[in-house]
């Protein structure tokens, strides 16, 4: 097969693919489709608690009754103490490949009153999958990182998340989930973030070492890939591909704003148009204050009033402060550090370079995006 005669002079051509600096691996680059994790969750109990559990709640009165009707005990649901025991969420990722027999772990999580999973063992629980089948058995001594504490007059001290623990290889799997990665004569890289160019360097670089129309760009995202039919063929042929380095196209002119934090980041490809930017600072003070004004107070004789005209008299004080406008020239085809130079000489703010950078846009001077986050 012509893909496997190329084996032998892809392994000496890896060294020296493209400079390291600029490019990335496939691996890191891309994900193989139909290749990933699934998520599992189920419900259970879990029981040894030392008197930090759900207490009388209904949900895991009859859990216990449920329980303990398995063997052979019956016993009514007001005969039960809860204090001891918690019903819990258990979630866990089934990854890509993993056979019946193999442990996983799973993370617990209270949904009832429990104030602590510490000491806990979970009771035998399935884990479901999104199609309801049972793909892995939940059972083990609960590991908890938080800690809680309360004190008689009812002050309590909480460190981390004591409601929440993990199972180290706490599941063990029961169901294989099928893929098709064996069963097809191509694979598909998915590239985390789409971008045509990444997608043709991807495809040219599998071609340049593997053969002609090894590998076709089917959009922004996607890439397929002629592979072995031999399973074992293939995984040597992913093994190889994933090493293979790839040059990534330049990103799109983004400028991302987090109104929330004031973090700005501008990307590498900014640049802007010729442009005249004046910033200054504007600032207005207002004092309010109360004068009393007496009037015209006089007594005479016995029994004398004075006189009612006493009133408070409002008294502002308005001050204006303006700093001299600073006022900065963009050039024609400005780069990112010259943007940033100019815009952090005159002091700007995050709230004040956000100003600058909308005006731009807004004077069709600013060739990015601008996005608020």
């Amino acid at each position: 097969m012509q893909i496997l005669k190329y084996f032998g002079a892809l392994i000496s051509l890896i060294s020296i693919l493209s400079n390291p600096v600029l490019a990335d691996r496939l691996k890191d680059l891309t994900s193989l489709a139909g290749v990933r994790s699934n998520q599992l969750v189920g419900y259970g109990v879990v029981v040894g608690l030392a008197g930090t559990g759900d207490g009388n709640t209904g949900i895991t009165l009859q859990s216990m009754q449920s329980l303990v009707s398995r063997f052979g005990v019956t016993s009514e649901v007001e005969g039960l103490n809860g204090d001891n025991a918690a019903a819990v969420m258990i979630t866990a990722d089934l990854p890509p490949f993993t056979k019946p027999g193999q442990a996983i772990d799973v993370t617990v999580s209270t949904i009832g009153g429990a104030e602590s999973l510490k000491g806990g063992t979970l009771l035998m629980a399935p884990l479901l999958g999104a199609d309801g089948e049972t793909y892995a058995i939940a059972q083990g001594n609960i590991v908890v990182g938080g800690l809680g504490v309360t004190g008689a007059d009812n002050s309590s001290l909480t460190v981390n998340i004591p409601t929440v623990g993990r199972i180290p290889r706490g599941a063990s799997v029961e169901k294989l989930v099928p893929t098709e990665f064996l069963n097809t004569d191509f694979v598909i890289l998915n590239l985390h973030r789409g971008d045509f160019s990444t997608a043709n360097n991807v495809a040219q670089v599998i071609n340049n070492n593997f053969g002609a129309d090894t590998a076709i760009p089917l959009d922004t995202n996607s890439i397929r890939v002629r592979a072995p039919n031999d399973p074992a063929q293939k995984v040597s042929f992913v093994s190889v591909l994933e090493n293979l380095e790839v040059e990534r196209g330049a990103p799109p002119a983004k400028i991302i704003v987090n109104s929330r934090t004031g973090t700005l980041v501008i990307s590498g490809n900014v640049k802007v148009t010729p442009a005249a930017v004046s910033h200054g600072t504007l600032s207005v003070r207002v004092n309010e204050d109360q004068n009393i004004d007496g009037g015209d107070a006089i007594a005479i004789g016995e029994g004398a009033q004075a006189n009612a005209g006493a009133a408070a008299v409002p008294d502002t004080e308005i001050t204006v402060e303006e700093d001299v406008a600073k006022a900065f020239l963009f050039d024609a085809g400005v780069s990112l550090s010259d943007l940033v130079d100019a815009i952090n000489a005159v002091g700007a703010t995050p709230s004040d370079l956000v100003a600058i950078l909308e005006a731009l846009r807004e004077a069709g001077a600013l060739n990015a995006e601008l996005i608020v986050i």
